[in-house]
C-alpha cells in the first residue's frame, strides 16, 4: 500500500490540514442509474438551499481557497473541484456523466465540499506519494484541461511527477473503466473535523455501487 506524507511546504501554510486516503478493489462502469437518482436528487435539494454567494461560506471550501491564497494561486481563477461543481449546479449546468468511480467521487465532493483526488492506483509509480507545492514550469497534463500551470498549487507527486491537486488531477493516473485498483484522497485543509465521515460515506458508496467491501481507510 502507498505511504502518503505531507511536506514542510503544506504543513507550514495548512498546519490543521488532515488528509484521508481509500484503497479499494472495485468494478467501474459507464453508467449507475441508482447512483444517479441520488446525484439528481442531491443537485436539486441543493438548487433549493443555496445560492452561489454560500459556495464560499462552506468552511471547507473557504479553507481550501485560503490555502490556495496563501500559496499564491488565485483560487477564483483556479478553483478547487469541489466549488465548480457546486457553481455549476447553481448555474444550472448539468453535471458531466464520466462512469460510476467519478460520478461517486463527485457526488461526495459536492455533499462534503471536499476536493478529493481520485486516481488507478495501478498507474502510480514508486510506493509514496508526497503533497507538496508546484514549481514554476512543472510539466502537467490535467483531465479535460490540457497543460495547467500548477505554481503554486497543492500537488501530489508519484516517482514520476504530479498526479493530483485540488483543481484538476493528472491524464497520467486517471481512472478509467479498467480500473480495478482505486484511490481516493479526501483533501482536510479545513482540519480533521468530517474527513472521516467523508471517507466512511464514500465507502458506503462504493459497496452499493462499485462491486467493491469498501477497501482500507488511513489517514495521514
Amino acid at each position: 500500500m502507498l505511504k502518503i506524507t505531507v511536506s514542510e511546504e503544506i504543513k507550514n501554510i495548512c498546519p490543521c490540514f488532515s488528509g484521508v486516503a481509500i484503497f479499494a478493489k472495485v468494478k467501474n462502469s459507464i453508467y449507475n442509474e441508482k447512483l444517479w437518482e441520488e446525484i439528481n436528487s442531491l443537485t436539486k435539494e441543493y438548487r433549493e438551499t443555496h445560492e452561489i454567494e454560500d459556495i464560499k461560506k462552506n468552511p471547507v471550501i473557504e479553507a481550501t481557497r485560503m490555502a490556495y491564497k496563501r500559496l499564491g494561486k488565485d483560487p477564483n481563477r483556479y478553483r478547487p473541484s469541489s466549488e465548480a461543481l457546486c457553481r455549476r449546479i447553481l448555474r444550472d449546468i448539468p453535471l458531466y456523466q464520466i462512469d460510476t468511480l467519478v460520478d461517486l467521487i463527485n457526488l461526495v465532493s459536492i455533499r462534503t465540499g471536499y476536493s478529493i483526488g481520485g486516481f488507478d492506483a495501478d498507474k502510480i509509480h514508486g510506493d509514496s506519494l508526497t503533497l507538496g507545492v508546484g514549481k514554476a514550469d512543472e510539466p502537467y497534463e490535467a483531465i479535460g484541461r490540457g497543460i495547467m500551470n500548477i505554481e503554486g498549487l497543492p500537488v501530489y507527486r508519484d516517482a514520476i511527477g504530479g498526479i493530483g491537486t485540488p483543481t484538476s488531477d493528472h491524464e497520467r493516473t486517471k481512472i478509467s473503466l479498467e480500473t480495478t485498483s482505486f484511490l481516493a484522497i479526501i483533501n482536510g485543509y479545513s482540519g480533521k473535523a468530517g474527513v472521516e465521515e467523508a471517507a466512511v460515506y464514500m465507502q458506503d458508496l462504493l459497496k452499493e455501487f462499485a462491486g467493491s467491501d469498501g477497501g482500507t481507510i488511513i489517514y495521514f
